[in-house]
């Protein structure tokens, strides 16, 4: 059993700033930075595949609560398409824990009604992980429940790039008239698209480990999300901070760009 480390409570103390009501409004589809990882292994002098592995457990945790509180999509960004720049030790380890997780999880999974989705360049994933990727969306293609959405070997501006390059050859191919290209038509081929309309873009991106910034992630999407950024490392993001995070999205004013007529609430 792990040991309490008193930064956890620190974490959960001062960034309470909202209770969260189960009756207001849950964000459909939430996207998570997953960070920290490797900070929080060598914190406990532990190497960093050890907050991998303990990552892939807050993982299990967030998707069942996730689920029992309603939401629709949970999109959790596993790994970029920067990160193969990492050790190489540790980039074998993060494409095994596909292989592990699945293996262990999907049982789970099949039992919570979560269908599994996995979104990226998967073609440029080692065989074993593609194979475990492939199956697991295959053993929870019939769950009509929430969607789990793994963003692996994914880097939005790449996407943005194909997406582009999509459009264009179906110009060149006579198959899309240049004047029909509107935000839709550029969505649609986004690896967000294989979502209803109203469920592609994130209402709410939390990142952990208290880094503020995209880092390439979701980059269109994410226009008119509302962010939660908390000093927790990943492996400490519990239960509780992720109703402290959308307790802070259900006392946000989300206006896209408008105001509101007076006398509105």
């Amino acid at each position: 059993m792990l040991r309490f480390f008193p930064e956890k409570k620190k974490y959960l103390e001062e960034e309470k700033l909202h209770e969260f009501h189960p009756e207001l409004p849950v964000p459909e589809h939430i996207a998570i930075i997953m960070d920290g990882n490797g900070r929080w292994a060598q914190n406990r002098r532990l190497p960093r595949v050890a907050g991998h592995k303990e990552g892939m457990e807050t993982v299990k945790k967030i998707t069942k609560h996730a689920s029992k509180l309603g939401v629709k999509v949970l999109t959790l960004y596993a790994f970029s398409t920067e990160n193969w720049k990492r050790p190489t030790e540790e980039v074998d380890f993060l494409m095994q824990l596909p292989v592990d997780f699945f293996d262990k999880f999907v049982p789970e999974l099949i039992k919570e009604n979560v269908k599994v989705h996995v979104m990226g360049y998967k073609e440029h994933l080692p065989a074993h992980t593609q194979k475990a990727v492939e199956r697991a969306m295959e053993q929870t293609k019939m769950n009509t429940g929430m969607i789990l959405n793994f963003a692996l070997n994914y880097g939005s501006r790449a996407e943005i790039v194909t997406a582009v390059q999509e459009i264009a050859n179906e110009v060149k191919s006579n198959q899309l008239p240049v004047e029909t290209i509107d935000e839709e038509v550029l969505a649609n081929h986004l690896m967000t698209g294989f979502l209803p309309p109203q469920l592609r873009d994130p209402a709410l991106v939390i990142r952990t480990s208290g880094e503020e910034r995209i880092s390439n992630f979701l980059l269109w999407q994410i226009a008119y999300a509302e962010f939660f950024f908390t000093r927790a490392f990943w492996p400490d993001f519990d239960e509780k901070l992720l109703e402290e995070s959308i307790a802070t999205y259900q006392q946000r004013d989300r206006r896209f760009g408008s105001v509101k007529e007076e006398g509105e609430k």
